[in-house]
């Protein structure tokens, strides 16, 4: 299921997938970031530059900074941040973006397994091909794809991060489907330079399945290559169109 994207007429979106989860827009002007909270903490393994690694979590921040941001230590600037906003320090985990919130995608799906919930944005402004030769660098930059993959059920370590690798395809798919290229080499992209993602887990035993894989060929992979496919899409869509 597609939801509206979050803009100033719709700043608040209660999961369907995950019960009382929350998504909001916070739209103060100097420091604008998608947050999600939810009800308890939930495994999580994440590469956000801050809270990231294998953590549990109950909130997550995708903040915008503009292309002008100043990279030189970006941890202490997100700590810095959260605590400014309350967030609590053990269990949040930030992202940071420099593509616009008004084209955050979220998706969701619900089954009799598992039920998860997408929250992207995408720009492909520094797109990328893994595995070319290229200018790289030392320092961090903020995230251009963003993606935030939310599943109510269990799954085991190993299941988790199969969900990332069928996530990570998912995303490349779009993007060769979308024909984004490689600035600098003029191939088919795989991300862009700065990708970021979070993989939340609630350990949910409603469902009564504890899922040990998550490719492609499953059923729970299946949902998630949907979403990550769809949210990816629809946010680089979004952005092409607002362009033109």
């Amino acid at each position: 299921m597609a939801v509206p994207f979050l803009n100033s007429r719709n700043r608040l979106y209660r999961s369907m997938a995950w019960p009382e989860a929350v998504v909001s827009l916070e739209s103060e002007l100097e420091q604008p970031h998608i947050r999600i909270s939810l009800p308890g903490r939930a495994a999580s393994i994440s590469s956000a530059i801050y809270g990231g690694g294998f953590v549990q979590l109950d909130h997550i921040v995708n903040r915008y900074v503009d292309k002008h941001y100043d990279c030189s230590d970006p941890i202490n600037d997100m700590s810095n941040f959260m605590a400014a906003h309350g967030y609590p320090d053990e269990s949040s985990a930030g992202l940071m973006t420099a593509v616009k919130l008004k084209y955050t995608s979220i998706r969701e799906e619900r089954c009799e397994q598992a039920s998860i919930l997408c929250c992207t944005t995408a720009g492909v402004g520094n797109a990328a091909r893994a595995g070319a030769s290229r200018t790289t660098f030392a320092a961090y930059q903020p995230g251009t794809i963003n993606i935030i993959l939310m599943i109510d059920g269990m799954l085991t370590p190993g299941c988790m991060l199969n969900a990332v690798l069928t996530a990570t395809e998912a995303k490349a798919a779009a993007l060769h489907d979308l024909n984004v290229l490689d600035h600098e080499t003029g191939a088919l992209a795989t991300g862009t330079t700065t990708d970021a993602m979070v993989l939340g887990v609630s350990g949910n035993t409603a469902y009564g399945v504890n899922h040990h894989y998550a490719g492609t060929a499953t059923d729970l992979g299946g949902m998630i290559g949907r979403l990550v496919y769809e949210s990816v899409t629809e946010s680089i869509v979004s952005d092409r169109e607002d362009r033109v």
